[in-house]
């Protein structure tokens, strides 16, 4: 099992650890999953994302080769932003969804999801050989810190973020990068720095009376409060953009045809009958219903899946994405929890609304 930078804090703080994408990370903490949500949402969590992967493509082709990779124009996007898209395969099945960063006219970082890393790796190499450029792994300790005290914290810490808006980014030491996003649905930033440097500068953050460290369950619960997809749950390989509800990432211009990989599947799909959906549900019991319950209409009959569930904290109540048949009628929509027929109804998303600094 391997390790972050940061395990050893963890550990003096009291985690409890569990495996996740092959290493050993911190489930949560003495202070409880709930405290940690809130303290979120009220202040400031720290949360180690050091089992991403940073990938750095750079050269003359690096926008076409991203741009091959990706359903966007990446010559169109200004140097210091980031843009939220994914990688499709053939059929344009979502290989993974991910942050591309432009840090100069030829140099671009993409933020791969742990599980996925080693296949996004091996996918933009073999399509990198058509193209000049490098393609570096870029070894980093990676820290989000997210809620509505990050900013000062950041402030503190020596890191001046406060002119930076929702996803732009900036590399303010050598071998650092800092953008404003985050998975939580509040104002926050992402911290990637050298693994020898993680340690120390989580040190610092932690002793603003604002900080906590959080651990991955509240990072789950906070995510889905947010109406945030999970690669791995509410998307894979066999779900396309529009089936996910994503397709607002992929630009008008390229769902009718393009040079990615995947369009022309994605352009025959957008063209036909759309199957399946992404949809908000609140559970009318107080019982959460977690991920993999089969959903069923009022005759019985599959109309679909849970994909994410849980209870949410901040919303005070029981929360769930699902994917459905499109046909389906909403009003009668059931969870199958271990037999029992729980009615659901349909829920606006985010269910907890967002507070990013646009």
């Amino acid at each position: 099992m391997k390790k972050t930078p940061f395990h050893s804090q963890h550990a003096e703080a009291g985690a409890k650890f569990g495996p996740f994408a092959g290493y050993d990370m911190p489930l949560f903490y003495p202070l409880g999953i709930m405290k940690e949500h809130q303290h979120t949402r009220e202040k400031a969590g720290l949360f180690d994302i050091s089992h991403m992967v940073h990938v750095e493509v750079r050269g003359p082709q690096a926008a076409a080769l991203v741009s091959r990779a990706c359903p966007y124009e990446a010559a169109e996007q200004a140097p210091g932003t980031g843009k939220y898209t994914f990688m499709l395969n053939e059929n344009a099945g979502i290989i993974d969804d991910l942050i591309v960063s432009r840090l100069a006219e030829d140099r671009f970082l993409i933020v791969a999801n742990a599980a996925c890393a080693e296949k996004d790796v091996a996918h933009i190499r073999n399509l990198a050989s058509g193209f000049d450029v490098a393609v570096d792994i870029i070894p980093r300790a990676f820290l989000a810190l997210q809620g509505p005290a990050a900013e000062s914290v950041m402030q503190s810490a020596g890191l001046d973020v406060a002119d930076m808006a929702f996803m732009t980014v900036a590399e303010p030491n050598s071998g650092w990068f800092v953008s404003r996003s985050g998975y939580t649905g509040e104002d926050g930033f992402e911290i990637g720095l050298p693994p020898g440097e993680g340690p120390d500068f989580a040190a610092k953050l932690l002793a603003d009376g604002n900080v906590e460290w959080i651990g991955l369950g509240a990072r789950d619960s906070l995510r889905l409060e947010a109406g945030l997809p999970l690669y791995g749950q509410d998307m894979d390989e066999t779900v396309l953009p529009h089936e996910a509800g994503l397709i607002w990432a992929v630009p008008k211009s390229l769902r009718e045809s393009g040079d990615y990989v995947g369009a022309e599947a994605l352009s025959a799909a957008l063209k036909g009958e759309k199957k399946r959906k992404r949809i908000g549900l609140k559970p009318k019991e107080k019982m959460p219903v977690r991920g993999g319950a089969k959903l069923t209409d009022g005759d019985g009959r599959q109309i679909g899946t849970i994909t994410s569930g849980g209870f949410g904290p901040t919303l005070g109540g029981p929360m769930a994405l699902g994917r459905i048949v499109t046909n389906a009628d909403e009003n009668k929509i059931f969870a199958d929890v271990r037999g029992r027929g729980i009615a659901m109804e349909p829920a606006k998303l985010p269910f907890v609304p967002h507070r990013y600094k646009r």
